[in-house]
């Protein structure tokens, strides 16, 4: 396997996603987009689902029945205090208290399951094609070992579609 790429540069997202309807209208994989910005069409372009928002959910919902069943252990059971004749089952007053947790566990358990599942550590390796991606560009990756289309008519198809740069690479991506 070679590993050779062809890599579309794109000034503006409207051409890029010009492009990308070109390219799935003729049955060519795209391998990545980069892009400085989230470009929804873009994502949906791959095809790659994801399920990040049903896990913050089950965080989130284990995290306020975590949270009330320490704060319902902690004030009735463990350690009950009557102030001023108030039951100690306050539920009322552990919803602010539930609520700012249960914001925090999902930020914390969100930024964990983030960072394992793109495989994110200190001192990693970063791979990007094009530096310019992070500034004003669009990147658009096309791996020619999975299509089964010449680059030259890829090519072609990029420039039609507005890219202002095109080359051909050979890498093999980090994972």
């Amino acid at each position: 396997m070679n590993n050779q790429h062809v890599i579309g540069v794109f000034n503006e997202e409207d051409e890029l996603l010009s492009a990308i309807h070109r390219v799935k209208e003729a049955g060519i994989k795209i391998a990545e987009i980069y892009t400085p910005y989230p470009v929804h069409e873009a994502i949906e372009a791959i095809g790659k689902k994801s399920r990040f928002t049903i896990a913050a959910f089950l965080f989130g919902f284990a995290g306020a029945i975590g949270i009330l069943a320490f704060l319902q252990y902690t004030a009735v059971y463990d350690w009950p205090i009557n102030y001023g004749g108030k039951p100690t089952n306050a539920f009322p007053s552990f919803i602010v208290v539930t609520i700012v947790l249960t914001i925090l566990t999902i930020t914390l358990a969100s930024l964990f399951t983030f960072s394992v599942r793109a495989k994110v550590y200190p001192g990693k390796e970063y791979f990007m094609p094009d530096t310019r991606s992070t500034d004003d560009k669009f990147v658009i990756i096309f791996n020619m070992d999975q299509n089964a289309t010449e680059s030259s008519l890829l090519i072609q198809m990029l420039r039609e579609s507005g890219a202002s740069e095109i080359f051909e690479k050979q890498f093999q991506p980090l994972t």
